[in-house]
């Protein structure tokens, strides 16, 4: 599967961005998908994940309550919105896919394909 992230940019804090990530194939409804951000000079970390039904989702405690990940397998899409910015928010965002991550929804070796990153920016 090729994952493609788009609707990164600039963002003042407080504001609200949406990312997608489209998938290709006709499978996309059987892969668990995560978003992945890295922020300059820091490791990738986890932000969130959803199963490959969407009725499981899973949160870094730094997003919690201000992040929401979705899917929609008709448009092979994932995405991730994210309310209430903050300057620590500023990174690369990654989409990432994998057949079945199981409890390892949060750890980068679990996932197979990844998407090329799109840069959100957090500032005034």
């Amino acid at each position: 599967v090729q994952l493609q992230a788009s609707g990164g940019g600039l963002v003042r804090p407080g504001r609200s961005r949406r990312l997608s990530c489209a998938a290709s194939g006709r499978t996309f409804s059987i892969y668990d998908m995560g978003w992945f951000r890295q922020a300059p000079g820091k490791e990738r970390e986890f932000v969130a994940a959803i199963n490959h039904s969407g009725g499981s989702t899973y949160y870094a405690d730094s997003v919690k309550g201000r992040f929401a990940i979705s899917r929609d397998n008709a448009k092979n899409t994932v995405y991730l919105q994210m309310n209430s910015l903050k300057p620590g928010d500023t990174a690369v965002y990654y989409c990432a896919a994998s057949l079945y991550v199981g409890t390892r929804y949060s750890q980068s070796s679990a996932y197979l394909y990844w998407g090329q990153g799109t840069q959100v920016t957090v500032s005034s």
